[in-house]
């Protein structure tokens, strides 16, 4: 009986960790890995950049890179992320919103751990100056790391179409 449980318990762990790791349509997509420290039996530690269009905000691009822990822990989905990562965002075409935003929304989330770590990018609007401001961290249930960085997009005339103001599109 007690060897059931065990062998249930490690199928469901191990169908937890892999179900992590599956696409979706709001997945970034992943543009290249570069690894950073070799490990011999077992796969390196990465850097990965990645590339993600903002749902909210069409014709803006983020990019942002994260360090991939490797090493066993890494390649079972035990290991917990660093909390470095540096973004940049683009504008690639005509800005149009889609819907109104709160200042600082949630644009992206993604788990650095198995249970408690969150890599997330925000959004706000500086109405001033008709710029779009993207704020990348990482947090923990006890305690949030310093770590993060920031990017901006001012919104620029593209082709024929009107240059739209982010203002208009803070919801209160």
């Amino acid at each position: 009986m007690k060897h059931n449980l065990t062998r249930i318990a490690l199928v469901a762990s191990l169908a937890l960790v892999s179900s992590a790791g599956l696409a979706s349509d709001d997945d970034p997509e992943l543009i290249f890995k570069k690894s950073t420290v070799f490990k011999l039996l077992s796969p390196n530690h990465k850097l990965a950049t990645y590339a993600i269009d903002d749902p909210l905000v069409e014709g803006v691009t983020c990019h942002f890179t994260v360090p991939e822990k490797g090493g066993w822990k890494g390649w079972a989905g035990f290991a917990e992320e660093l909390s470095d990562v540096s973004l940049a965002c683009r504008q690639f075409g005509p800005v149009k919103f889609k819907e109104k935003f709160k200042q600082g929304d949630e644009m992206y989330r993604k788990r650095r751990s198995l249970f408690f770590k969150k890599m997330r990018i925000v959004r706000g609007c500086d109405p001033k100056r008709n710029v779009l401001v993207y704020l990348s961290y990482s947090d923990r249930i006890i305690e949030g790391s310093p770590q993060n960085s920031t990017s901006t997009v001012a919104i620029q005339p593209w082709g024929t179409a009107n240059v739209e103001n982010c203002e208009d599109f803070i919801a209160n």
